[in-house]
């Protein structure tokens, strides 16, 4: 094949000429409050239609009307496109800038070997589910743990959209506290392959476990997460927004380390929108933000509100929608108010556990769950003051909080108060933060 034919058949060409013409037509018509394919789905009956047709055009080959068989097809193509695009000396703007869609370290796996791995995606291995998709734990036979993705439900052709919607969210990612996609598969249905510590999810450790998670495996989640979203939302070449974080989407490394998984609802936020209106009705009870529940609503706030929920489940042990179907935040709302912090601690922690840090998380997690989402920080702002570094002291000083928060943050830190006397110069950061949480009223 010509050099000059790969940038033009490649996948991850097509998938940005895709995404670019989205933006283009959003940008044209003044959209910048609704989704762009909100109004292909209405016509088309598929928001993928769009990238089909644009794929099938600069294809030498035509897509097959069975959209199964189209899938395996595809997957030819870009392995095919991968070789090509590895072994070609063209300079490519999109690989120039590490974010090939269709990255040639992935692996296509055949079916055979993800049922091995899985025990035939036996019941026992399933670590989470949802309205789309199934996941199951296993192990390849090299010994890698891998957690398996495999779409189960909606029709062929929208399932096909969401799995190469997926993969082109995850090629564009790369961060510690982002799980990573090893490979997929299209043989016998769509699966994506991701890598797996034998810790599993945080609802495993947080909820399964009958050991305790200790405070300081929870406060490093708690920053990791952020980290995560901050990297989403600011810190690659365009803007994501998760939309569905949660304890179950957490992967906790060897190191215990959290890596943020399931793309499966995440959207790309053009650059010149506020937000997305989201018709489909998707996403995690008890996690989802009021403004997403009252008005399809998303962005970047939609997510730290979803965190909030997260520090909340971290601190209180409890779960997002406890079996009773009772909301967490519901729950949490009058004790954060009257700041009863001893009541929201998980039992299980008894007194182990950082008091300043404790403290900053719940007024972290109360700032997330706020029901105005102009009311609510961004990510950045909750990930300093989470830190408890010097940009936290300015969140600290404008917030609000009831007068009876007052009497409590003064018994608490009452040794850093005594030390005013020697003026703040004397004083460490973390003092000088403790004096300032116990201003608030």
């Amino acid at each position: 094949m010509e050099k000059g034919k790969v940038n033009t058949y490649s996948p991850d060409t097509v998938l940005e000429d895709f995404l670019r013409i989205a933006e283009s037509e959003s940008d044209s018509s003044k959209a910048s409050t609704s989704e762009f394919d909100r109004s292909k789905n209405q016509t088309s009956g598929s928001r993928w239609t769009g990238f089909l047709e644009l794929f099938r055009s600069k294809s030498k080959g035509h897509l097959t009307k069975d959209p199964l068989i189209s899938s395996m097809k595809l997957s030819k193509r870009f392995s095919r496109s991968m070789r090509e695009t590895s072994s070609s000396v063209m300079p490519n703007p999109i690989l120039d800038n590490g974010l090939s869609y269709f990255k040639p370290q992935w692996k296509l796996f055949t079916l055979s070997e993800l049922q091995t791995a899985t025990n035939n995606f036996h019941q026992e291995n399933l670590i989470g589910k949802g309205g789309y998709a199934e996941v199951h734990k296993g192990c390849l036979r090299n010994g890698q743990f891998i957690a398996v993705k495999r779409l189960t439900r909606g029709p062929q052709d929208e399932r096909i959209g969401d799995f190469l919607s997926e993969l082109g969210i995850m090629a564009h990612i790369n961060h510690p506290n982002t799980a990573k996609l090893i490979g997929y598969a299209v043989d016998g249905g769509l699966f994506l392959v991701l890598e797996l510590s034998p810790y599993g999810s945080l609802t495993n450790m947080l909820h399964a476990s009958k050991q305790k998670l200790e405070w300081k495996i929870r406060y490093k989640v708690a920053i990791g997460t952020a980290k995560g979203i901050l990297y989403l939302h600011e810190g690659g070449q365009r803007r994501i927004i998760h939309r569905d974080i949660k304890a179950a989407n957490i992967l906790l490394t060897k190191d215990l380390e959290p890596q943020i998984c399931d793309f499966g609802l995440a959207k790309w936020l053009p650059e010149k929108w506020t937000h997305l209106t989201v018709g489909k009705f998707e996403g995690t009870f008890g996690y989802l933000a009021p403004e997403f529940l009252m008005h399809g609503i998303v962005d970047e706030k939609t997510d730290v509100f979803a965190f909030g929920v997260l520090l909340l489940e971290l601190i209180t042990g409890r779960r997002a929608l406890d079996y009773s179907q009772q909301s967490l935040v519901i729950w949490a709302k009058p004790l954060l108010k009257k700041n009863r912090i001893t009541e929201l601690v998980d039992p299980s922690l008894a007194d182990d556990y950082n008091l300043l840090q404790m403290n900053l998380m719940v007024l972290a997690a109360s700032l997330c769950v706020q029901q105005s989402s102009i009311k609510r920080p961004r990510i950045n702002q909750i990930l300093q003051l989470l830190r408890g570094n010097s940009e936290s002291l300015d969140l600290i000083r404008r917030i609000r909080k009831p007068s009876h928060w007052k009497r409590y943050y003064e018994e608490l830190f009452n040794a850093e108060e005594n030390k005013t006397s020697r003026g703040l110069s004397g004083l460490s950061l973390q003092e000088q933060i403790a004096l300032e949480v116990s201003k608030i009223v």
